[in-house]
This record gives C-alpha cells, structure tokens and sequence, in this order.
C-alpha cells in the first residue's frame, strides 16, 4: 500500500477535506534518498548511533556492564513495578472505554475503508507478531516454577493440586488481558492517526492532537527515537529467548532424545544459529508484508494447532480441560486483586518483581513493534472490532495453550512422576519444552515441530520488527526500498547476537525493563491524544458539512449506514449501481 489516501472512490477527497490536520508535510517529506535508501535524516543515523553505543558498552565491558545491568534491572523492579502495574491497569480501562463507548463504530481509515486482510490471516499475524516466542518459551516452565514456589498472593502449598490452580491462575495473569490491552492501545492510536488523519506511521503522530506541526521538529524526533530503542531491545529479548530455545531443543532432541548427534550449547552456537535464521527472515522480508509476514504467520498457526492438538490428543485430555476451564475461573475471580497485588504488605514482592513487573516491561517495551505492525495490517475495522479482536480472542488462546502444556507439565508433577520438572530443574527452562514432549509418543517429531515452530516465530518477529523499524526510521513511509528491510532484519540480528556474547539473556531483559519505564510514561499521555482525535472525528461525523457531503454521495446511489445511530459509519456502493 502506497502512502496516499485510498479510502475509497466514493468518497474520494472526504476524508482528506474534513479529517486530515492542516499541514504542509506528507510522511517522508524531507527524507534523504541515497544508495537505495529513504530514510530520516534525524531519527535514522541517531538510532544507530544510539544503539551501537550501546551494544559496544555492552561487549567492550564485560564483566562490568553486566553488573551496571543488574543494579539498573534493580532498581526498576525494586522502585517503580507499582507503577508498572498501575499504568498497565488503567491502559486497559482506557481501550475498553474507546471499545464500547460512542466511538466503538468510528471506523479505521473512514467510512468507506475496507478491510486489507480476511479475519484469519489478521489474527494469525497479530498473534504470531506479539506472543509466538514467549508462548513457546514459558508455557511449560512459568507453571512449574509457580508449582513450585507459590507466588504470595495465592495461600496454597508447593506441590500440591492448589499450587497446580495457583500457578495457571499466575500465568494465565502474565499472557492474558494485560499485554494484549497495551498491544491494542498503542495499535489503535498508530492505526486511528495514519488512517483516519493521514500522518505518517511512527509514534510521533499520536501526539498531534498536543504538538501539531512540531510533530516534524525534535519533539517528534525525540518520540520516535525512543521508541525505535524500545522496539529494537524488546525485539532482540524475544530473539534472545528464541535462539537459546532452538539451541537447547536441538541438543536435547537429536541428542539425548535420537541420540543421532551431540549439538554443542551456549553463546557460540546461538550467534550461529541466530546469524542461519536472520539470513531466513531477510529472504522473508524482502518478500514484503504480502509475499513474507503473511504466508509465514499462516504458517505459525498451523504449526501452533497441530502441536496444540498433538498435546491435547495424546497427553491428559481430561485432565487439560478440566484444569483450563478451573484456572479460568480463578483468573477472572481473582484478576481485580493479582492486577493490583504489589506484595508490598505481604510476603509476595518476590513473584511481582522477579516475573511480573519484567513482563509489564517487557510488553511495553514491545507495544510500539507489536502496535505498528498490528495497526499497519488493521485498516478498515471498526474500533470496537478491532478491540474486541485483539483484546479478546489471543488472550482466550492464550489461556488454552498454556492449559495444555503447562497443564500437562503439572499432571506429570501431579500423577507421573514429575521427570519434567525434575529435567526443568537441573537444564533450566529452554529445556522444559522438550522434556515435556518426551513424555509422549512421537516425542522426537513433536520436539523438532516445536523447533520449527520457534524458528518460524523468529523469523516472523524479525520480519515484522524490520517492518516497523523501517516506518520509525523512513519519516512514516509506509511502504520503503526493500533494500532498507533487510538492513533492519540484518541489524536486529547483530544487535540480538552481540547482546548474547557481551552479557547474556540478561542484558536484552535489562535492555526492555529500561527503555519500557520511559515509554510506559509516552503511552500515558497517549490515552489523552487518541481521546482528543476520536472526540474530533466524532465532531466531525455529526457536523453539518459532513451530512452535506454523506448528502451529495447518497445522490450518487449509495449505501449508507448508520448503524441506528447519527453516526455514518459505512458507506458502499449500492448492488444496483455496482451491477452497472
């Protein structure tokens, strides 16, 4: 898609007329164009200043920089996870106020903006952007280590059947509601003001209804700098996570599962393997959001179901089932008291800290990739379709695919033995997965489906964040040289790679912690931006200009709908005009 307004013939000129800001600029107005690319003059070479910088303090530094590490990743969790908590409460009660208010039926893009993508092929791009690699990461170990350590809020002991509630209840808390509700929210302000007011796709136009034409001057640019750095480091955690669960899954299965081959663990091999599937995701995204994302993130889900329904076929079914639907229960019970819950007058700050704070900053470290990408695919839905997509239907998945692995790696604990919490505790979680797996028939194939499964969602989240990068550093262009995404899909590798050798999974998780207190800070204002241009486009959809021109069109043979409200919320052309 080009970077001009297509919301439609019929309507040609409307939304430009009476909703685009009067300004003289156009996204990538100003760019310099040179050697194949078209970038920022301002946000492109900073970002790789700031990022180089930071990545060779890193390795330069060793020793030290994985101490400055620990002591920043502290003083975050130990000093501000209340307002982690807090902010990422009140974001969802903001996106679930914009759902179901007067402004659910204002449409992305316009009245007459249509959908870009079918239904199916929008959530299996949304969802293997924002959750594929953590899901594959953590749904087996999270449960065992809550099995094992009630987290403070619940009153259960470890190792029985109410720690197995409690530790589906905690997770459940962890992949559920809250992330997708900060996806969502910066999805839907990115999505409202490129479509619907015609600025460029990077965070900076959210903050139009505040700054207006400084949007273009350093305002915008500080916007966007910050958020390319939250987007790169939250990005090359997930990488991280990833690669080391390649690396063990290999290991183990052809290893001490086949017993065909010894693969070798550790930094070395995982730069190796990072350096074989960035090469992959380059081919992909010179491929383009069409030919690449799409046709791999389809394939993510089919891979996804057919190793959900592997477990669910072959593992306890009962037993899964029931323990979902229980852990269901508790997690809606008990969601109003664990959003909230900061251990502060209890012993529980250990679990907030350690866990849930890292995830809250972690999401919002990986909101402005996730947002972009999503509000990127999202045209043409209503707000309250949109909302109600990406808030409900991933996080109820989310729900019963944790059921079915973490819920067999509990029954295991529970009724068989418990070989895969003791393998979890003596190989650590990359190889929870995988000692899971063993534990059925075929455990070989499922474990080496589960490999390609991870190496799919590496490639798609590096596709994706190449994307999003690209607009950030392209003043909003929303389609750049193809050149320029594989420069960003090769640099999110290196930057992922070198991370590993100079400190470790620790350092990309110190990485997101950081950079996501100051963004969570960008998102609050947010919420008041995105109100004040939903309240104008609704200003808008009752004026008298707008029934003039919605007049004008009805005369050209027209469908208008207004939804039985004084809203126009859809207009098509008639089937008696379209069949002339």
């Amino acid at each position: 898609m080009g970077d001009s307004d297509d919301s439609g013939g019929l309507t040609e000129g409307l939304q430009m007329d009476l909703f685009h800001p009067d300004s003289e600029h156009d996204p990538g107005d100003g760019n310099v164009q040179k050697w194949g690319f078209d970038v920022h003059p301002v946000v492109f070479p900073i970002s790789l200043f700031l990022v180089a910088t930071f990545v060779a303090a890193t390795v330069l530094l060793g020793e030290q920089a994985a101490t400055v590490y620990a002591g920043v990743r502290s003083f975050f969790e130990g000093n501000f996870g209340w307002f982690y908590l807090l902010s990422v409460n009140f974001f969802i009660a903001v996106l679930l106020f914009f759902a179901f208010s007067k402004y659910g039926k204002i449409r992305i893009g316009g009245v007459e903006a249509e959908k870009e993508f079918g239904d199916f092929a929008w959530m299996a791009m949304l969802f293997s952007a924002g959750m594929g690699i953590g899901l594959m990461f953590y749904s087996v170990s999270e449960p065992l280590v809550y099995y094992s350590d009630v987290p403070g809020f619940f009153d259960a002991e470890a190792g029985t059947g109410m720690a197995g509630v409690a530790a589906l209840t905690q997770t459940f808390f962890h992949w559920g509601i809250h992330p997708w509700g900060i996806y969502g929210l910066v999805g839907l302000g990115l999505a409202f003001f490129s479509f619907n007011r015609g600025l460029p796709l990077t965070f900076r136009s959210i903050f139009w209804p505040l700054l207006g034409d400084r949007i273009y001057g350093w305002p915008g640019h500080l916007i966007d700098l910050v958020t390319v750095f939250a987007t790169l480091f939250g990005l090359a955690t997930s990488l991280g996570l990833g690669v080391k669960q390649i690396n063990t899954g290999l290991s183990y299965v052809l290893g001490d599962i086949l017993g065909v081959a010894s693969v070798p663990t550790g930094t070395v091999p995982q730069i190796l393997l990072i350096a074989v599937i960035t090469a992959i995701a380059t081919t992909s995204v010179a491929a383009g959001l069409e030919g690449g994302v799409k046709r791999l993130s389809t394939l993510n889900v089919y891979l996804m179901f057919a190793l959900f329904g592997f477990v669910v076929l072959v593992g306890p079914t009962v037993f899964i089932f029931g323990a979902w639907v229980q852990g269901l229960g508790s997690y809606f019970s008990n969601l109003p008291s664990l959003a909230f819950f900061t251990g502060a007058l209890s012993d529980g700050s250990s679990t907030v800290d350690g866990w849930t704070v890292f995830y809250w900053a972690w999401w919002i470290a990986w909101s402005p990739f996730v947002g972009t990408f999503i509000a990127r695919i999202s045209k043409g839905r209503t707000i309250r379709e949109f909302v109600v997509g990406v808030l409900v239907l991933p996080s109820l998945f989310s729900t019963v695919w944790l059921a079915a692995f973490g819920g067999s790696a509990l029954f295991n604990s529970l009724e068989g033995g418990g070989a895969v919490l003791t393998a979890y505790e003596q190989a650590g979680q990359t190889t929870a997965m995988f000692a899971l797996l063993e534990q059925f028939p075929f455990g070989a194939v499922s474990g080496l489906v589960a490999i390609l499964l991870v190496a799919t969602f590496f490639v798609t989240s590096s596709d994706s964040g190449s994307l999003v990068i690209d607009h950030l550093t392209s003043g909003g262009k929303r389609d750049a040289p193809k050149i320029q995404r594989i420069f960003w899909a090769i640099t999110e590798g290196v930057v992922a790679a070198l991370l590993l050798y100079g400190g470790g999974l620790n350092a990309l998780q110190t990485a997101a912690i950081a950079t996501g207190f100051p963004f969570a800070l960008v998102l609050v204002v947010m919420c008041y931006t995105v109100y004040r241009g939903l309240q104008q486009e609704y200003e808008v959809l009752q004026s008298e200009e707008f029934a003039e021109r919605v007049q004008e069109i009805t005369d050209e043979d027209v469908a208008i709908d207004r939804s039985r409200s004084e809203v126009v919320t859809d207009i098509r052309e008639s089937p008696e005009s379209a069949d002339d």
